[in-house]
């Protein structure tokens, strides 16, 4: 009724593997899927690392290190 108890969408917070904070835009080094160096964009499914070398897309979901929460890669500054 009028949208008032709709849900807002969830701004989703990325840290890289040393804990530093990443955003679309940033230039990383993936410690997974032999992407090599990668771009943060934001794509029709959310954030999504592509490889500058092959331009594969993978999901930042996939990316998530199981005991520290964080992306496996790593800033490049």
């Amino acid at each position: 009724m009028f949208g008032l108890f709709k849900k807002k969408p969830k701004e989703i917070i990325l840290e890289d593997f040393d804990g530093n904070p990443i955003k679309a835009g940033d230039r990383v080094e993936s410690l997974r899927y032999e992407l090599g160096e990668c771009v943060l964009e934001k794509g029709e499914n959310g954030i999504e690392y592509v490889s500058i070398k092959t331009g594969e897309r993978v999901l930042w979901i996939k990316m998530i290190d199981a005991s520290t929460e964080r992306q496996k890669v790593r800033l490049i500054q």
